[in-house]
């Protein structure tokens, strides 16, 4: 059994629309996948339809909260939510707030590229997104792509959406309240790529050992952006702290070069988030 429990899809900041996505996942010869879109489940109710036979579907999102590093600096985590109820008011209310924040931070970096004569436009980019998408920086990434300004996306985040003067920061939940709400709507948390010092700041052991004692399941060790030697580390804690140990490829289509299933979960460790959630159920085709 082959399993991915990280993927996006067009209503977040992925390049496949949830059918095209599942179509993929079964065509790439997966068993199970996961579409874990930012802080929406907009894209659950297409993928449910088009999935393939045989193939199941873990319905969750990536949340963006805030931790404290364990060294006294505030710095974003990525929580990923699986298998809970999306219509729990608190989490409907917070992921409303989320993407509403989005959306309006990624105008401002926009205008503000418009304003040092980047070839541009804020209200286009906007209108490419459906309304209640949560926008992202890799919009704006490929914006200044088809702009020429860039050849890549990395070289955009890179050269102007990575701090400096075209960053906007944003307010994201705090992990422990975020890890809460998923708890209280039946879900289960996995802590995504916690030791990837490419993308950033990253929290101490001692913060993962706190999350574990506010509820959180697992942590995702086998990511691209983890090492051989991150993941030993990562691996040995999760043993330590009796938390459940997954493997994603974070597909975002041709936003990124990660293929579909370049890393994988165990069959026993989907079957163990499974048996802890009690908001909905993994679907089969």
């Amino acid at each position: 059994m082959r399993i991915d429990l990280h993927t996006h899809s067009t209503e977040s900041d992925g390049t496949d629309t949830p059918a095209e996505l599942v179509a993929a996942a079964a065509a790439t010869g997966l068993t199970a996948v996961a579409l874990t879109d930012h802080d929406t489940a907009a894209g659950w109710a297409e993928a449910a339809t088009a999935l393939p036979p045989g193939l199941k579907l873990v319905r969750g999102a990536e949340l963006s909260c805030a931790s404290d590093d364990g060294r006294g600096r505030v710095i974003t985590v990525h929580l990923l939510a699986y298998l809970y109820d999306h219509t729990s008011p608190a989490l409907v209310e917070e992921q409303l707030r989320l993407r509403l924040e989005r959306r309006h931070r990624l105008r401002r970096m926009a205008e503000r590229m418009v304003d040092d004569g980047f070839p541009i436009d804020p209200d286009e980019l906007m209108a490419a997104m459906p309304a209640d998408a949560p926008a992202g920086r890799p919009h704006l990434a490929m914006a200044l792509i088809r702009a020429g300004v860039v050849s890549t996306v990395d070289e955009a985040f890179a050269r102007y959406l990575t701090g400096g003067r075209y960053y906007v920061p944003r307010t994201d939940t705090p992990v422990a309240r975020a890890i809460q709400m998923i708890t209280d709507a039946g879900g289960v948390t996995v802590l995504a790529h916690p030791f990837a010092t490419s993308r950033g700041p990253i929290v101490t052991d001692q913060v993962v050992a706190d999350l574990a004692d506010l509820g959180l399941a697992g942590v995702e060790v086998d990511h691209p952006d983890h090492d051989v030697e991150t993941r030993a580390r990562l691996r040995g804690l999760a043993g330590e702290l009796g938390l459940l140990t997954t493997g994603s490829s974070d597909y975002h289509g041709t936003n990124k070069t990660v293929r579909l299933g370049a890393e994988t979960t165990s069959p026993d460790v989907l079957d163990a988030l499974a048996d802890r959630a009690t908001g909905c159920k993994i679907l089969v085709g």
